[in-house]
């Protein structure tokens, strides 16, 4: 719902700001306004949503950043975890390196279908040996690096107002790396 708000009445402004005078003398003259920018429209979205063409693009550059980070191939340490998506978060940052928007996506599937079966609160390394999980993410990583399709991203993206929640920060190292100097 948008509405006008007219600034051509009166308003009384108080400050608790101690530097401000509080001498009834002095007069602020702000100078003539104008009354087209004294009209202000309430409840505009901060930014609007981006076209299609702008999706697409990001995704393209998106997908094609995620196809040159390279899948580690050793992985010298078994991982202790309760949920997939735990799992996926210890991998992020034992590699320091983002998952993939639908490797982040899967593994709350994973999780989600857990939800109702009796070992629901089971830990998850004691059923599924963590080696095997690990590896099971990391195949799936290579899958959605290597052969997704950025238009497929984009329709995901375009559907889905909190994608973000699925796309992890790409710093590359050097970045990173300046940035801890600071």
């Amino acid at each position: 719902m948008k509405r006008a708000f007219q600034w051509n009445e009166h308003v009384d402004v108080l400050s608790s700001d101690e530097s401000s005078s509080s001498n009834p003398e002095v007069e602020v003259d702000n100078g003539p306004v104008d009354k087209q920018s004294m009209d202000m429209t309430i409840d505009q979205p901060a930014c609007q949503e981006p076209s299609e063409d702008v999706v697409i693009r990001r995704a393209e550059m998106y997908q094609e950043y995620m196809k040159q980070i390279p899948i580690p191939a050793l992985r010298g340490s078994i991982i202790p975890f309760d949920t997939w998506m735990g799992l996926a978060r210890s991998i992020k940052q034992l590699y320091e390196q983002p998952l993939h928007y639908l490797t982040n996506v899967l593994v709350k599937q994973w999780d989600q279908l857990r939800v109702g079966t009796e070992d629901e609160i089971r830990a998850l390394d004691t059923i599924i040996h963590p080696i095997k999980a690990e590896a099971s993410i990391w195949l799936m990583e290579e899958v959605h690096r290597q052969t997704t399709s950025p238009h497929h991203i984009a329709k995901l993206w375009l559907s889905d107002p909190m994608h973000y929640a699925f796309v992890d920060s790409i710093i590359p190292t050097n970045l990173k790396d300046a940035l801890q100097v600071l």
